[in-house]
C-alpha cells in the first residue's frame, strides 16, 4: 500500500485529501508546516508528497531544497498551490517535481495523477 504525506496547512483541504485518498486505498499522514514535513520524511517512508508551497515556518520550496540537500532518496512530489506562476513551474521542474496542480482542483484529476505516478514508480521497482 502506498504511503502519501499531505503537506498542507489548510484543514479543509487536508480533510478533503485524506478522505478521498483513503477511500481509494492509500495510507496518508499529514504535516501542517514545512518543519514538521521534514521531520516526518526523515522518520518515515513515503512514496509521494502532496506539497503546498505556502506553508508556515518553511515554505514548500525550502522543504524541497532541504530534502535534495540532505536525503539520498526523496519521495515523488506533486505541488498543490494557488499560485499559477510560470516561474514556479520552472522552479518545480528544476527541483524534480513530478507534477504541479493549481488550486482549486477536482479530486479525480489529482487522483489520476497520483495513480499514474505511483504505478510508474511501482513498475520501476518490480
Amino acid at each position: 500500500m502506498s504511503q502519501i504525506l499531505i503537506v498542507e496547512d489548510e484543514p479543509r483541504i487536508v480533510s478533503f485529501l485524506e478522505k478521498g485518498l483513503r477511500k481509494h486505498g492509500y495510507e496518508t499522514a499529514v504535516a501542517m508546516d514545512g518543519e514538521e514535513a521534514l521531520r516526518m520524511i526523515q522518520k518515515g517512508i513515503f512514496d509521494l508528497l502532496l506539497l503546498d508551497l505556502g506553508l508556515p515556518l518553511k515554505d514548500g520550496w525550502t522543504v524541497l531544497r532541504e530534502l535534495r540537500q540532505t536525503q539520498d532518496k526523496i519521495p515523488e512530489v506533486i505541488i498543490l498551490t494557488a499560485r499559477a506562476d510560470d516561474h514556479d513551474h520552472v522552479q518545480g521542474i528544476q527541483l524534480g517535481v513530478r507534477d504541479y496542480i493549481t488550486k482549486p482542483f477536482r479530486f479525480n484529476d489529482l487522483l489520476g495523477r497520483v495513480e499514474a505516478i505511483l504505478q510508474a514508480q511501482n513498475s520501476l521497482h518490480a
